[in-house]
């Protein structure tokens, strides 16, 4: 009977010598059916949930560790939890606030994936003698046949392509990672998930950012920062002018239309964050439109920086389609995004990330638009 006919759990009655690899269990049905694979396969599989938000949220809680101890007990594998809680909450709780004090709308989510899904999972993975870690992203790695680098590729089910959150994984990281779901459609996976029996199967997935379950960014940072609260600040216009009044720029974001509570003649939208003076921006529709973005912390997934411009496609966002671009690596790790068409709403904190095709060439952090 060849591995993949076996039925689930069989293989880890056996005796046979096979390659350990650690699965990432969130408790949601994509990190279930991709430990479930690789058990299929016939590797030796231990689950790890990383406990990230000390149980208050619903990803990566205690709550979601029951369901992922469920999974591991229908599947016979070894499974535990490593807190990772205070870390979390240091390296991307605190962080997360501190941004949206100083006027940037945060990603908390690349932070999380590329430190905390990898870094640490395979950290915690050696000390199980696994080399390999494997997770419930979509998105596929290959080798380019030019170079023999290690490449990240968009998943096949575009709609749930999670490659944004994942362009500051490295040639080090991409050769110690697996991803079981980057050629299945969501849909496969979840009808894997029923004809395998697993609890997770119909559990419905989590949109927000999960420290922020109810998606009120503001609030959050009231509660992890209470003490560093801007307060009431002006609502001015392009040329300074002040229209009214805000209760703190953690409210507001580039490209933000409601909750301003001004009267115009015609819509307004947020156009940038003045966190030194504690003003909001406003401007016309058109004003959100940038030529280019200056970006730091800027990465190559394959670990060599370009010595000239490079053409790719540049998302700005996660959901953004992404757009025509010239990217000129500088000193420092920086880079300046040059757009051939304006972008509306390229926000300073978000993520700007280069698509060669489906291939994921680096990216790096917004700090101002152009």
């Amino acid at each position: 009977m060849s591995a993949d006919q076996r039925p689930i759990g069989e293989v880890e009655r056996t005796n046979e010598k096979r390659e350990r690899v650690v699965a990432a269990l969130s408790g949601g049905v994509d990190s279930s059916v991709a430990a479930a694979l690789l058990v299929r396969e016939g590797r030796e599989v231990i689950g790890v949930t990383l406990n990230l938000a000390g149980g208050a949220s619903r990803c990566c809680s205690l709550s979601d560790a029951d369901d992922a101890r469920r999974v591991a007990d229908h599947l016979g594998i070894r499974f535990y939890v490593a807190n990772y809680a205070e870390r979390f909450r240091a390296e991307v709780i605190r962080p997360f606030a501190d941004d949206y004090l100083s006027g940037r709308t945060p990603i908390p989510c690349v932070a999380c994936n590329s430190r905390f899904k990898f870094d640490y999972l395979l950290e915690r993975a050696r000390v199980f003698g696994a080399d390999r870690v494997a997770t419930g992203h979509y998105a596929q790695v290959d080798v380019d046949p030019d170079t023999g680098r290690l490449r990240l590729r968009c998943a096949v089910d575009r709609q749930k392509d999670q490659t944004y959150f994942l362009f500051e994984l490295g040639q080090q990281q991409l050769a110690a990672v697996e991803f079981p779901l980057g050629k299945l459609e969501k849909e496969a996976v979840r009808a894997q998930a029923r004809e395998l029996g697993l609890t997770t199967a119909d559990k419905p997935e989590s949109q927000e950012i999960c420290f922020v379950p109810d998606g009120d960014y503001a609030s959050a940072v009231e509660r992890i920062c209470p003490d560093a609260l801007p307060g009431e600040g002006e609502i001015v216009d392009r040329e300074g002018q002040v229209l009214g009044l805000h209760p703190g720029i953690h409210h507001f974001t580039v490209g933000q239309r409601r909750g301003l509570g001004l009267s115009a003649e015609r819509p307004l939208y947020v156009a940038g964050l003045d966190a030194k003076r504690n003003r909001v921006v406003v401007g016309a529709a058109e004003d959100l439109h940038a030529k280019g973005a200056r970006l730091e912390r800027v990465s190559w997934v394959s670990g060599v920086v370009p010595d000239r411009a490079v053409r790719a496609t540049v998302r700005v966002r996660h959901r953004h389609v992404g757009a025509s671009a010239s990217i000129d690596p500088r000193s420092d790790g920086q880079a300046v995004v040059s757009f051939d068409e304006p972008v509306r709403s390229v926000a300073p904190g978000q993520a700007a990330v280069f698509y060669s095709g489906d291939i994921v060439l680096g990216g790096g952090w917004i700090a101002e638009s152009l």
